[in-house]
């Protein structure tokens, strides 16, 4: 491998309530950041895996703490600052029930006016690879063509892509959704979806089952490449044709949010080290449990969480509210 990952996208400020409740029952909530391109950043450096992380962010303390946060874990950050626009912010909290709920104000932020000149000099033809989410592409139209610009420089510079489609349904219609994921998908070395996700990129009926065939088909859709992720189901991965099945890691589960990206950082790192499909999905799996662990999208938890025995109370459910305003 030679250069590092690239990532590009919005990271807010995060605020976590410290005690279970919703935010109006709350007393004190504590100061974060989380965006799902900075957690994989994070988590690829952890691995040993250099990354380089690209957004915009206000200048506001908000923004300054997300470029701290981001830079503190080792990763090289392009914080572009946007004098006209705030950084977005977003609330998580632990609800009674055992979910956990993510509220997001970001319309009109500094993240989601990120364009491809945000990209700088030969940041796209120096990496090793460029992971994209569809995150960005529903974010705005000069997110969009920022994805589209990154892409076009990735293959003429022979640098592969990874694509995590990340859905946010608040924030664009499926079916638009459907044709910019797709578009992305087929240009991708690797393509990381949930089982609804693959359902909604390929147009499968939400009924539909057959996880094997969602990595098969999205697999076929991309370049020969496809991890479904299932949560507490573990993970199904479709490589060149073959099929591979990883039991979840269990863990007692204090906050499934960024579990996902932990996931992709694992499964990158051990395939960017030369790891087969099998380690690779071991990597992934044991990442994706031990995020599960902390109280944060990205903070380092402690790998002795992975000998103890889960609760059975213990749940991976996160609701996530997009609220824009």
């Amino acid at each position: 491998m030679s250069g590092p990952v690239l990532t590009f996208g919005e990271t807010m400020l995060l605020l976590t309530g410290r005690d279970v409740g919703a935010v109006p029952d709350l007393e004190h909530m504590r100061v974060d950041t989380g965006g799902a391109e900075s957690n994989v950043a994070i988590g690829l450096v952890r691995a040993g895996v250099p990354a380089t992380w690209v957004g915009r962010v206000g200048t506001d303390p908000a923004g300054d703490r997300v470029a701290a946060d981001v830079r503190g874990e080792g990763v090289d950050v392009v914080a572009v600052a946007d004098p006209e626009r705030s950084t977005g912010i977003m609330m998580k909290e632990r609800l009674l029930d055992g979910r956990t709920r993510v509220t997001y104000h970001r319309r009109g932020s500094a993240g989601s006016a990120i364009t491809a000149t945000d990209l700088p000099g030969s940041v796209v033809e120096a990496a090793a690879l460029v992971h994209v989410t569809g995150i960005t592409l529903a974010l705005s139209d000069s997110a969009r063509a920022t994805v589209a610009a990154a892409l076009d420089r990735a293959d003429a510079a022979g640098v592969p892509v990874s694509f995590d489609v990340n859905h946010r349904p608040k924030l664009i219609d499926p079916d638009a959704a459907r044709s910019h994921y797709r578009q992305v998908a087929e240009r991708s070395a690797v393509v990381f979806a949930g089982d609804d996700e693959a359902r909604l990129v390929l147009g499968r009926d939400e009924q539909d089952d057959d996880e094997e065939a969602l990595a098969h088909e999205l697999a076929a859709l991309g370049r020969g490449r496809a991890v479904v992720k299932l949560g507490s189901r573990g993970a199904v991965a479709s490589i060149d044709g073959v099929l591979f099945r990883r039991p979840a890691t269990p863990v007692r589960v204090v906050d499934p949010v960024g579990a996902g990206d932990a996931f992709v950082a694992g499964w990158l790192a051990a395939m960017l080290g030369g790891a087969d499909a099998t380690e690779a999905l071991d990597r992934a799996a044991d990442a994706g449990a031990l995020a599960c662990t902390v109280e944060s999208d990205w903070r380092r938890p402690d790998p002795d969480a992975l000998h103890h025995a889960p609760d059975p109370s213990d749940t991976d459910h996160a609701v996530h509210d997009h609220v824009d305003r």
